[in-house]
């Protein structure tokens, strides 16, 4: 019986397939088209424009530096509590953009991915930041290499002129190490004498200088500005990234202290006050760097 149903049923099988192919040609010939007329579009694409060595492909890295982008930018950032109201990558998010819009403004840089593993105290038993959740410590040591191994990967590849930018206080010395090493190296390196390394302390001195000149201006005490996650700090950050603060906790919550990992006091901070620092870096930052240039042309 089954049989005799199947035999039944069968001649209706190529009808029904007749009319769906229609519809299944027409659209193959659509998309065939479609691809056709794209094909050259899509191989015309044009390469990145990105100053972020991350963004590029090996090939188009390659044709910038073959093309005079042989200065890249080493931003450092760090992974360290700042009190209850500022998130643990601050440093990491400040650090990479300011060293965007540096680049930018200079032309022919690239910027390197941000090192993110920083000192930040002993680990056991835990000192300074360390005693906060999320605090993440290497030992300068540790630290060095791994500014030293970047940048002579860096130089490997053809870049000419190495900046280190640390956006924390606690390891400008261990950059300045660093950049010494590398030049008396690359010094007695006949294939690399071209080629130098170079910490750029005014990124972050004018924060502790300048910048707070301008706040203690427009009224704001010491104390209020603070030594971290205070006014500064907090202005900083909302200048980069607002998501970053907890705006509207610390505008309700308590008053956070030395025993919360605070010094200075936040609530005032705006986005404008951290607007007048990040120009301070970005202006001050690029007119060091050309000197530095124009110095070792």
């Amino acid at each position: 019986m089954t049989l005799q149903f199947l035999q039944r049923t069968a001649p209706c099988a190529p009808s029904t397939l007749r009319i769906s192919r229609k519809p299944l040609v027409s659209l193959f010939v659509l998309t065939l088209s479609s691809l056709l007329l794209t094909a050259p579009a899509m191989a015309a694409a044009p390469a990145s424009s990105s100053v972020m060595l991350e963004e590029l492909t090996s090939t188009e890295l390659r044709s910038r530096i073959d093309h005079g982008a042989t200065t890249v930018l080493v931003p450092i950032g760090g992974v360290e509590q700042s009190g209850p109201y500022i998130a643990l990558g601050k440093h990491n998010v400040r650090a990479g953009l300011l060293a965007r819009q540096i680049a930018q403004k200079l032309g022919n840089t690239i910027v390197a991915p941000v090192v993110s593993y920083v000192p930040e105290g002993a680990i056991s038993p835990p000192a300074g930041h360390m005693r906060f959740a999320g605090t993440i410590s290497i030992p300068p040591a540790a630290f060095e290499a791994v500014l030293e191994g970047a940048a002579a990967s860096l130089r490997q590849h053809g870049f000419r002129d190495i900046i280190f930018l640390g956006d924390h206080g606690g390891y400008q010395k261990n950059e300045q190490n660093v950049a010494n090493k590398l030049n008396r190296a690359w010094g007695k390196d006949s294939t690399a004498k071209d080629a130098r390394a170079y910490a750029l302390l005014d990124y972050y001195d004018i924060t502790q200088s300048a910048y707070i000149a301008e706040l203690q201006k427009r009224g704001h005490s010491s104390a209020e500005i603070g030594l971290h996650a205070g006014l500064a700090d907090a202005a900083l950050m909302l200048a980069t990234d607002p998501s970053l603060v907890r705006s509207e906790a610390m505008a309700h919550g308590p008053k956070p202290g030395v025993a919360d990992g605070v010094r200075g006091d936040a609530t005032r901070a705006t986005k404008e006050l951290g607007q007048i620092g990040i120009k301070l870096q970005v202006d001050t930052s690029v007119a060091a760097i050309k000197q530095l240039l124009q110095r070792n042309k």
